[in-house]
């Protein structure tokens, strides 16, 4: 915190200078055996350096320079965060894509951005959109390539590593895509490393703390807490696939006690039997991106158990003076995107807590300014839906090669996040919506998240995840909504009709819109998701736009 040119570009340099246990364990990654067992291999900072090394000598001696993007298209866990590493290292700017990313959206993104090279675990299919006589990056090669060079041959740059000034990018990170096509949002030195300051000081890790990461690595979630684990040693797993027959098997033997990932692992966690001995050393679980639903969080935060040290006076139920560990853990849930520079706001929900669906807590120490926004960028009084605009020095600088859309994320001085929310009178914000998923009735918009809360939390026995659209009225005026519902395994309901009257029921109880249809999604193709794991609502509206008009589905 006493440093002032620590940032993105160099945390793991300030590491090597400052931990005195630069040979033990501290990143792992894990393998299954010929039996199927999980072996797990840790690196220490010292080999953690001397990957980088090596990946950097690659890409210098093949042309790369300060200010070069160059594609990461590979698979995640570790291996997006040892190139990261090194293209940072040598002054370059990797441009981080998710492999599940389509090989055909993928050429449109690398072509936006101008990439100087591509690095793909198998670069025949992104190699094969480059027609001959047309232009192309100046490499496409297989990360084999890079894993298997000489450690001791190629040079690297003098001075090594680059001094990266404030305001330089240090990484491109797409958007999930979920509402259009990805946009590439620059992350820069200092941007990305203000505000995480503060979070260093709170950030359980102690002796035993070990964290489980199921972020994309590719994606700054994956990176904020790559950064922050390490300059803390904290030991950390990184995992590449984040479903739950992956997953549950790892968290045995790693036996975490904080697991941080995007909504979509804690969904398969909390459905079905619970990981009771997965999960038996977990206190915390940071949730980031998109703000998850209680019916999916109050399951998660009975397993675990929260030592002495984690627990705040107001978690002791009434009347204890205080135990040495209290049973079950808390469930930390961060609004943010890769454009905020970090979850901004966070809300914290333990066994003990009141339902409350949809708050986010209050801002965090780092935002200057939360604010409920008109389309004029004037404050809406509190209780008023709006747009959620933040002042923040962690906000990107804005999208690479596009100014324009850039632009149209400013108002009034705010950064636009692309939610819609409503502030209370004690200062906390409620996430009610995307600013694209708004369902426009004829009798005013009706905000798709808290429909969501209800059938997942109040339908628990029924649904096990769901996505509320806006599909055309009958009428031709407006929309009305329409939920694509994941059944639970054992389901009492499967008929849309009986689902859409029960929920209904559950809606009016709630004061809010009833559906006007429910579709079950049977497959992964009735319920498609981004790279990163968010369902797509714009591909479900297009697939159910004529839904009221042939006539209702339930």
């Amino acid at each position: 915190m006493t440093a002032p040119d620590l940032g993105a570009g160099n945390f793991l340099e300030h590491a090597l200078r400052h931990n005195p246990h630069l040979d033990a364990p501290l990143v792992y990654d894990h393998r299954l055996d010929a039996r199927g067992h999980v072996v797990l291999r840790g690196y220490s900072l010292r080999e953690l350096a001397g990957i980088r090394d090596r990946y950097a000598r690659w890409y210098w001696t093949n042309g790369v320079r300060p200010g070069e993007p160059v594609a990461l298209y590979i698979a995640e866990g570790l291996q997006p965060i040892l190139h990261f590493l090194a293209l940072t290292s040598i002054g370059a700017i990797p441009a981080l894509v998710n492999d599940a990313m389509p090989v055909t959206t993928a050429r449109r993104y690398l072509d936006h951005v101008g990439v100087a090279g591509v690095v793909a675990d198998d670069p025949r299919p992104i190699g094969a959109t480059y027609r001959p006589g047309r232009p192309r990056p100046r490499f496409v090669v297989s990360s084999a390539e890079i894993r298997a060079h000489d450690p001791g041959s190629g040079s690297l740059p003098d001075p090594y590593p680059y001094r990266h000034a404030a305001d330089e990018v240090v990484a491109l990170i797409h958007s999930s895509g979920t509402t259009g096509t990805p946009k590439s949002t620059q992350v820069a030195h200092h941007q990305f490393w203000v505000g995480k300051e503060a979070r260093m000081v709170r950030f359980p890790a102690e002796p035993y703390d070990r964290l489980l990461s199921l972020m994309p690595h590719t994606h700054a979630g994956g990176l904020s807490y790559l950064l922050t684990t390490i300059l803390l040693g904290l030991p950390t797993l990184t995992m590449a696939d984040w479903r739950r027959s992956a997953v549950e098997p790892v968290m045995e033997v790693f036996q975490p006690t904080m697991v941080a990932s995007f909504p979509r692992t804690f969904v398969e966690l909390a459905t079905g039997e619970l990981p009771v001995k997965a999960a038996a050393k977990v206190h915390t679980w940071f949730n980031t991106g998109d703000s998850a639903h209680y019916g999916h969080i109050r399951r998660l935060v009975s397993l675990g158990e929260r030592p002495a040290g984690l627990i705040q006076p107001w978690l002791l139920p009434k009347g204890d003076a205080g135990a040495a560990s209290l049973p079950g853990s808390r469930y930390i849930d961060g609004l943010g995107s890769s454009e905020m520079g970090m979850a901004l706001f966070g809300q914290v929900t333990t066994p003990e807590s009141e339902r409350d669906d949809r708050c986010v807590g209050v801002p965090v120490e780092v935002v200057e300014k939360a604010a409920v926004l008109d389309d004029d960028g004037n404050e809406v009084p509190d209780g008023t839906a709006g747009l959620l605009g933040v002042k923040t020095p962690t906000r990107t600088p804005g999208y690479w090669n596009d100014p324009a859309l850039t632009a149209s994320s400013e108002l009034a001085g705010y950064w636009l996040t692309g939610d819609v929310a409503v502030r209370r009178p004690d200062g906390r914000f409620y996430h009610l919506d995307r600013t694209a998923d708004v369902i426009h009735t004829a009798g005013g918009p009706v905000h798709s998240l808290p429909l969501e809360e209800v059938l997942i939390a109040d339908l628990a026995g029924v649904v096990r995840d769901c996505a509320v659209i806006g599909v055309p009225a009958p009428s031709g005026e407006g929309q009305l909504p329409l939920a694509v519902v994941r059944l639970q395994e054992g389901s009492p309901l499967s008929d849309p009709a009986g689902i859409r009257e029960a929920a209904n029921r559950e809606l009016t109880a709630a004061g809010l819109h009833p559906l006007a249809a429910v579709s079950v999604a049977r497959g992964g193709d009735d319920y498609p998701t981004g790279p990163t794991g968010k369902v797509l609502k714009r591909e479900l509206r297009t697939r159910h736009a004529s839904a009221l008009v042939t006539g209702p589905a339930g």
